[in-house]
């Protein structure tokens, strides 16, 4: 739950700002739920930035754009966690481990992490944008399978359906095309394992990504030093690729920690529901900015596997209304 510091920090700080009435005459956790959505919007929109952030850094590929993202990111991460002084905090978790069977634990899920992140900025410039975003449209779907396999949760039966429906769509593009986008399918079969195995381990999202970042920073480093020096000279020698790529890191930082404020403030059904506007973005920028192909006959498979994600949607807000009222709903959430 929000600590009491943060709430009354938030009040203070929003009574003192010209915000509309709903700010001011809500309460604070009325105000902790519109931050929340804030986040969970600014979030979306910046990762759909990101998205085509790589088709504007031209002349690198989309495997240069992503080892020099890593490496910003790195920089930017580490940077925040000084000025904010909680470096040492997330340090302190990892001294924690002190078992290799611990350590290997903790390592296991970082070579999926580092693939997702450099299919995310590959695929839109190498006409695999569109597959990509059906990835991620697939990928809550694939969290409510892996739940119910590993977890023993129940599906109720709008969930089902959801699954029905995204099986019949998936099913029917592999009719189809005789295949299916392997990009599909690496993001929506491995990003649930990444997620489930942190969960499982007990580590928060910032202390895991400090661990992945600085892992893969000395191959990045020996990525551009020995295979792309002459890429590591023109970036060197162009102030404006240099600015964009700080600003990669930046935007990168910034999408993840406001999506993970997010999920802390709201409920679990709203920030599930809210996270579609991503995929929706990915899809929409793949097919109009990047003009990754889409054809006609994708519309019946892909329509199907948008009707399960309707049915998801569905079920999020059946369980919002069964609450007694909003309040109560949020005290039971934020953590």
């Amino acid at each position: 739950m929000l600590s009491n510091v943060f709430a009354n920090a938030l009040a203070t700080t929003t009574s003192r700002l010209p915000l509309p009435a709903i700010w001011t005459t809500g309460n604070t956790q009325q105000r902790t739920l519109m931050l929340g959505v804030s986040f969970a919007i600014l979030s979306n929109i910046l990762f759909g930035v990101l998205y085509a952030y790589s088709s504007f850094l031209t002349p690198l590929s989309g495997t240069q754009v992503f080892i020099w993202r890593m490496l910003s990111m790195w920089a930017v991460l580490v940077g925040y966690l000084l000025i904010s002084g909680r470096l040492g905090m997330h340090i302190d978790k990892l001294r924690a481990l002190h078992s290799i069977k611990q350590w290997v634990w903790l390592l296991l899920p970082t070579p999926i992490f580092l693939s997702q992140l450099w299919l995310f900025m590959w695929a839109p410039v190498n006409g695999q944008g569109v597959q990509t975003a059906m990835g991620y449209f697939l990928f809550p779907l694939m969290m409510v399978v892996f739940g119910c396999l590993l977890f023993g949760e129940k599906l109720s039966r709008l969930q089902w359906l959801a699954v029905a429906f995204a099986a019949v769509g998936v099913f029917s593009e592999i009719i189809r095309t005789q295949s299916v986008s392997w990009a599909t399918l690496w993001v929506c079969g491995t990003y649930p394992i990444y997620y489930i195995v942190r969960r499982l381990q007990g580590i928060d999202a910032i202390t895991g990504m400090l661990v992945d970042l600085t892992l893969f920073a000395p191959f990045a480093l020996g990525y551009l030093y020995f295979f792309a020096s002459s890429n590591l000279v023109m970036v060197a020698g162009s102030g404006f690729l240099i600015m964009m790529l700080v600003g990669l890191g930046v935007l990168s930082i910034l999408a993840m920690k406001t999506n993970i404020d997010a999920s802390q403030m709201l409920p679990v059904n709203v920030y599930g529901m809210m996270s579609y506007i991503e995929p929706a973005l990915l899809f929409i920028l793949a097919v109009t900015v990047l003009g990754n192909p889409f054809e006609s006959a994708m519309i019946y498979s892909y329509g199907l596997i948008w009707l399960g994600i309707s049915c998801l949607i569905a079920h999020g807000i059946k369980q919002l209304r069964a609450r007694k009222s909003v309040p109560s709903s949020i005290k039971g959430q934020v953590a």
